[in-house]
């Protein structure tokens, strides 16, 4: 729904606005995760994957989250000092986003005895039963994982706005 070239657009103003000159923005390759702030390298990136399918308000929010975390430090976390300036920005979400991640980049899709179907981005390492037909691990439950090829056309496919 986002175009790239906009979503950097967004970002390198915001960043220019709110953090000094040694800040720079990139996009990354993440699949899980919306956004993240380097704090040693001073750079802010981006999931081309996540930004490519959310809105323009989504991408501006989560620069903004990943900016706060700039202002805030390290070590503030989620914290009080970081929310304070989260919401000074002008960022209304939470602490993690809920939005959907890139489960057409996964290579492992896992199906359990019910039908129910999970993806994971690296090999599991141990027994993974279904936490949607059992909230703790339960033997009956087991997920079977079978490995898929993800090809570089998958991953064009998921830079495509919707």
């Amino acid at each position: 729904m986002s175009d790239l070239i906009d979503v950097r657009r967004e970002a390198e103003s915001l960043l220019r606005q709110l953090l000094d000159d040694s800040w720079s923005f990139a996009f990354d390759n993440a699949k899980r995760r919306a956004g993240a702030c380097d704090y040693l390298r001073k750079r802010i990136t981006l999931s081309r994957y996540l930004a490519a399918r959310y809105d323009a308000e989504t991408n501006r929010q989560t620069i903004l989250h990943e900016i706060a975390h700039a202002i805030a430090g390290a070590a503030a976390g989620h914290g009080a000092d970081w929310k304070r300036i989260a919401g000074s920005l002008g960022y209304t979400g939470g602490v993690t986003h809920r939005g959907e991640t890139a489960t057409e980049l996964a290579p492992w899709v896992g199906v359990c005895p019910a039908g129910h179907v999970a993806y994971r981005h690296r090999k599991a390492t141990r027994a993974t039963s279904c936490a949607r037909c059992a909230p703790t691990f339960d033997p009956r439950h087991l997920i079977t994982w079978r490995r898929r090829e993800i090809t570089a056309e998958t991953r064009r496919a998921a830079l495509t706005p919707r």
